[in-house]
């Protein structure tokens, strides 16, 4: 006896959804993702048993940034070469030529000093009047 066999149905799994739900897997990741930047540089800075606290009203200002090789920085961008010439260039630069902008430089505690001379150096050059230099508060000793 001879029996027949039912047609077997052809099973497809539907992909639009699972696509879908990839797409959105993507985007979560895109979105939530955190980006490190590596052209800041690493200052520890120095302390200083007395100092005042910069206003916080000032709109613009420059901020050069020494690591402890001596490695310039100017507002979060490295510069390429670490001499007189391309700091007084980047400050004229980002400044507009306008000199009553107030600068800050922030040194590393183990920067050589002739780093921060030479920036020093930049900013009178080019007639910068407000000059700060960042610390932070000493600690009291035991």
């Amino acid at each position: 006896m001879k029996f027949r066999r039912k047609p077997r149905e052809n099973i497809e799994i539907n992909l639009a959804p699972l696509i879908d739900v990839v797409f959105i897997l993507l985007l979560f990741f895109v979105v939530t993702t955190t980006f490190t930047r590596e052209t800041q540089l690493k200052v520890d800075l120095p302390e200083a048993a007395s100092g005042t606290p910069p206003e916080e009203a000032e709109v613009k200002r420059l901020e050069v940034l020494i690591d402890a090789e001596g490695n310039y920085s100017l507002n979060g961008q490295a510069l390429l070469k670490s001499d007189l010439a391309s700091l007084m260039a980047a400050l004229s630069k980002e400044s507009g030529g306008d000199n009553s902008v107030p600068m800050v430089i922030s040194a590393d505690a183990k920067t050589p000093h002739q780093a921060v001379i030479t920036a020093m150096d930049a900013a009178g050059k080019l007639g910068f009047a407000h000059l700060r230099i960042t610390t932070i508060e000493a600690q009291p000793a035991p």
